[in-house]
């Protein structure tokens, strides 16, 4: 082996070993949001995102945003929570300039998507009232990436929570059967979204 084959595996191990070492960071922390997600501990997103840096935008934190807004919005908008709104409001406000601060970085279909998502929170928060437009960028964002399980998976959530004629638990089910076949592979193993996904289908199967 020559000099500078040596020098080549040399760097192939090193940039290995360096690639190995921040996927098992990232993977370690998206397990700890993972697992809060599961003992419904929404205080551990909230600490994630709270500690984000100013200018840092991630796609990972984005389907962090995504899911802890939803889920504030719906606390918010129980009875005797209404102390709530202010926040929910907060969170819905950040993700939507976040969402457009990453436009031109997201994957296929990834914009399309969560500003559908903005706009069904604006609306149960009343700052804004646009069902049509949220539903059309859901199923914009499925024609744009359809392969993409966080894409199928979102619309089928839209499509199951919609009412009629926009929505349609039957045609939910479908697109959540096939996010699921494409939720493979261990980089989904931690996500959230394909835990949900997989939820739904039971729920809906029963």
């Amino acid at each position: 082996m020559t000099k500078y084959q040596v020098q080549r595996s040399v760097l192939g191990l090193l940039l290995m070993v360096i690639s190995m070492t921040l996927s098992a960071q990232d993977f370690s922390a998206d397990r700890g949001l993972f697992e809060a997600y599961q003992r419904e501990d929404m205080s551990v997103w909230e600490e994630y995102l709270g500690n984000r840096q100013p200018s840092a935008v991630s796609h990972q934190m984005l389907i962090y945003e995504y899911g802890y807004c939803g889920y504030i919005v719906a606390e918010a908008k129980k009875e005797g929570k209404e102390a709530l709104l202010p926040k929910a409001k907060r969170y819905v406000q950040q993700f939507r300039s976040d969402v457009e601060a990453a436009k031109g970085s997201l994957p296929a279909g990834h914009y399309e998507m969560y500003m559908s998502a903005v706009m069904v929170y604006e609306m149960r928060l009343h700052i804004a009232i646009r069902p049509i437009k949220a539903m059309s960028l859901a199923k914009e964002a499925t024609k744009l990436a359809p392969k993409d399980p966080l894409v199928l998976a979102y619309y089928g959530t839209s499509l199951y929570y919609a009412p009629a004629p926009f929505g349609s638990k039957k045609e939910a089910l479908q697109y959540f059967k096939q996010a699921k076949e494409l939720f493979q592979g261990p980089q989904w193993e931690y996500c959230w979204v394909r835990k949900a996904t997989e939820m739904y289908i039971r729920g809906m199967e029963k």
